[in-house]
């Protein structure tokens, strides 16, 4: 990749001005070269790419193959971040085997790196899961080679998560009496500690890291949350006490929200917030590092990711057993599921932009669904004539025509249903990301357990890798369990 010199780059002074049309052209057209190759080809291209898997992609840990997350690393390009972020467009520069750190036993076949290079560092370090790691240039964070999420450590780590989440809900209802209190405290610290507390246990808010001040992008969490970030109305919405949250959260995803909160913690907010400027902190007297090492005294292991954990888990379990009804159809129990977690992604503020692709596929599903109502009507026709004839003739011959017509007609019913309920799940789920809690917040035993009592196939809650990396659960969970 070549780069644009100083003085190039001294040319530009509007980007809207660029013609980007050449290197359009080319995603394109290698886009459509690859669809343009014959199977044969393709085929050919699979077997290299599995035989660099065989070779790269696994390791060997205390004796165990265990595959590897992701063993390539990414090429140079442009940085595109989430959300709004800063440094959108930022050049990400080739990684070369002089940045990346080896981590591996001394006993073990280390490595070769390509012809006349040579790694940063070997080290031997059994305290960590990494693999490889190097720098890399854009926010200057360190990126890993780490293990497949199937993997038996992952597994262990994974268990273990969920059940210091689990260690929280037996005392929980102590820790909120606490806060409660603190929020009477003559003590500003207290106070202020007692109300975060309080977002992070009821809004799933993290804490916020201490960042070094324009390396990174302006996003905040609980602790860094500023004046401008934070509006009170004593009446909104048809509530009492409302709290307007505006801010950049992690990965420079907004946070918007209006939420209800108890009368004491917005009487504290505005003690707080008197006499402050917009820049200044909500919580001028609380630090991250102090919140961490409070949550720390409450229960051993505990952080503000546990209470999302264990929030949103608590949320999935009481929702599935809310919108789950044991005579609906699979897919309409799916819909349910589907309907639970997505309460749970609100909850954590997982969003996403609308998919280019959604209105094109909605109006597909349309088209499907009336289609599916013209069999119908059609199938309903050729049912009431069948009937007819029946009732004429008798015979054994129009009694199986009619069984044959009323077996159709029942399964285009059903089929109509499943789209229906397919173009509803769409419709609800185009801004709210489903995966992310699925897959780091919520216990997946509470919805293998619910798979198991509704008779629901795993399979249609999880992919063939996610029953991998879940496998752990899958051995040891009955349809009683309980989170």
């Amino acid at each position: 990749m070549m780069e644009m010199t100083a003085e190039e780059r001294s040319l530009i002074k509007h980007l809207d001005k660029c013609d980007f049309t050449e290197i359009h052209r080319h995603f394109v057209d290698k886009a459509a070269a690859w669809r343009a190759l014959p199977r044969e080809e393709k085929q050919k291209l699979k077997e290299e790419a599995e035989k660099l898997e065989h070779e790269f992609g696994y390791c060997t840990l205390d004796g165990h193959r265990e595959k590897i997350g992701n063993f390539k690393t990414e090429l140079p390009g442009l940085f595109c971040g989430r959300g709004d972020h800063p440094k959108m467009g930022m050049l990400k520069r080739r990684i070369r085997p002089e940045d990346v750190v080896i981590n591996c036993s001394r006993d073990s076949q280390i490595p070769e790196p390509p012809a006349g290079h040579q790694w940063k560092e070997v080290r031997s370090d059994n305290t960590v899961t990494w693999l490889a790691a190097w720098t890399e240039n854009v926010q200057n964070s360190i990126k890993y080679i780490m293990l497949n999420p199937s993997s038996k450590i992952k597994g262990e780590k994974d268990w273990q998560k969920y059940e210091v989440a689990r260690r929280l809900k037996r005392v929980v209802e102590e820790i909120r009496s606490q806060y409660r209190t603190d929020w009477k405290s003559p003590e500003m610290k207290k106070r202020q500690r007692g109300v975060a507390l309080y977002f992070i246990d009821k809004l799933a808010l993290r804490t916020g890291n201490e960042k070094e001040e324009g390396r990174t992008a302006d996003t905040v969490g609980c602790c860094s949350l500023r004046m401008e970030h934070v509006r009170l109305h004593m009446y909104a919405n048809g509530h009492k006490h409302v709290v307007e949250l505006d801010f950049l959260g992690k990965d420079s995803i907004r946070y918007y929200n209006w939420v209800p909160v108890e009368k004491a913690v917005f009487q504290n907010l505005q003690i707080f917030m008197e006499n402050k400027d917009p820049g200044e902190d909500l919580f001028d007297k609380l630090t991250t590092s102090s919140l961490n090492k409070h949550l720390q005294d409450l229960m051993d292991g505990l952080t503000a990711k546990v209470f999302r954990t264990y929030n949103a888990s608590i949320v999935l379990q009481e929702q599935l057993r809310v919108l789950t009804r044991a005579e609906d159809s699979i897919a309409a129990k799916i819909l349910a599921y589907n309907r639970a977690n997505r309460a749970v992604a609100i909850l954590c503020n997982h969003q996403r932009a609308t998919p280019k692709t959604f209105e094109k596929s909605m109006r597909n599903l349309q088209t499907k669904i009336q289609a599916k109502k013209t069999q119908i009507a059609e199938a309903q026709g050729e049912l009431r004539k069948a009937e007819g004839d029946y009732r004429i003739k008798g015979d054994g011959k129009s009694k199986s025509i009619l069984e044959k017509k009323q077996r159709l007609l029942q399964k285009l019913e059903e089929q109509l249903v499943h789209l229906s309920t397919k173009a509803t799940d769409k419709e609800e789920n185009q801004q709210v990301a489903l995966g992310t809690s699925k897959l780091s917040y919520l216990d997946p035993r509470i919805s293998i357990a619910w798979c198991k009592r509704f008779g629901v196939p795993v399979e249609k809650i999880y992919s063939k890798t996610q029953r991998a990396k879940f496998a752990w659960a899958l051995a040891m969970v009955g349809e009683d369990f309980e989170f």
